[in-house]
């Protein structure tokens, strides 16, 4: 057999019960094939990285303008580093903590109050259980807007009996927040708790445990992944936040990081924007490492709560 005729059947597939088919090669057929997701995968990463390599390098830019920076990283510098950090009038360490704060305390909350509403309606059965999970998820359907004034009212009158809770505390800010955490995280946790089998339960009640100890040492566990999805929904939640806490925080030194940086901005004819950029990239430093810290939760925690209701 020559050279030619065993190339020809080298690229020739038989399949049993079928005609023999000759194998597709060249730059066509890997385009068809897979060739266009790794276009779309290159053209959506830059759509995504776009705006941050702007922001960063507005960041860098000593004008203090976004006109300045339409080249990207046309000039270096640390000056909006340097003049936001060290403005008295702007306090951007004291934003930082106060945003720390609020985020860490909500985010710890909601994941034990969503646990325990998510174990209830999970493992046990009791009156008003289905209307329960149902007017959980109606409720979110209304957006925070809608409450603002209401919130402000109520915040001003507790206000006056509870100074401690009232307007202007990160106190009333966090338990502002914590009343709507049993929402659609209660539902998502719901989920995940239905993938344990309640032979677990049974198996832990033989033995003499109640429902705290089965809870703490058994189920908190085992759901390690949905918890870890949740607190890092609520703290991204809580830093980037503005309508509630631009309402509730009114002195600077109690105000958020979005709220002060906002105000940077809110002269169009003497907007600090890149000392704005510069604000930016440093408060999004807690939210990439807690990313990194929880990421190898995330994609579990996210998908396994979906398998079974």
């Amino acid at each position: 057999m020559s050279t030619t005729d065993l190339s020809t059947a080298a690229s020739v597939t038989v399949s049993p019960g079928r005609a023999p088919r000759r194998r597709r090669h060249g730059f066509r057929f890997w385009i068809a094939d897979t060739g266009w997701r790794h276009v779309v995968a290159i053209v959506v990463s830059a759509f995504a990285l776009f705006p941050l390599l702007y922001v960063v390098s507005a960041s860098l830019n000593p004008n203090g303008t976004l006109t300045g920076s339409n080249q990207l990283f046309s000039a270096f510098g640390i000056d909006s580093y340097v003049r936001i950090l060290s403005d008295p009038q702007n306090p951007y360490g004291l934003w930082f903590l106060n945003t720390l704060l609020v985020a860490v305390v909500t985010g710890a909350v909601t994941v034990f109050i969503g646990a325990c509403a998510a174990y209830a309606f999970s493992r046990m059965r009791f009156a008003g259980r289905r209307i329960g999970l149902v007017t959980i998820v109606v409720v979110q359907m209304f957006p925070q807007l809608l409450a603002v004034v209401a919130i402000f009212l109520l915040m001003t009158t507790l206000g006056d009996w509870f100074p401690a809770i009232g307007l202007n505390t990160h106190t009333g800010l966090i338990l502002v927040y914590l009343g709507g955490a049993l929402g659609v995280n209660t539902y998502l946790m719901y989920g995940f708790f239905n993938t344990l089998p309640m032979e677990l339960d049974e198996a832990a009640r033989i033995d003499g445990a109640g429902h705290a100890r089965i809870f703490f040492t058994m189920i908190l566990p085992l759901v390690a992944p949905i918890l870890a999805v949740v607190a890092l929904l609520s703290f991204i939640g809580t830093v980037n936040e503005y309508v509630i806490a631009s309402v509730m925080l009114v002195d600077v030194e109690q105000q958020t990081l979005v709220v002060g940086l906002t105000k940077l901005v809110a002269n169009p004819r003497y907007a600090d924007w890149s000392a704005f950029s510069a604000g930016a990239v440093m408060a999004a430093v807690p939210v990439m490492i807690l990313f990194l810290f929880l990421q190898r939760y995330i994609v579990g925690g996210l998908t396994a709560g979906a398998t079974k209701g």
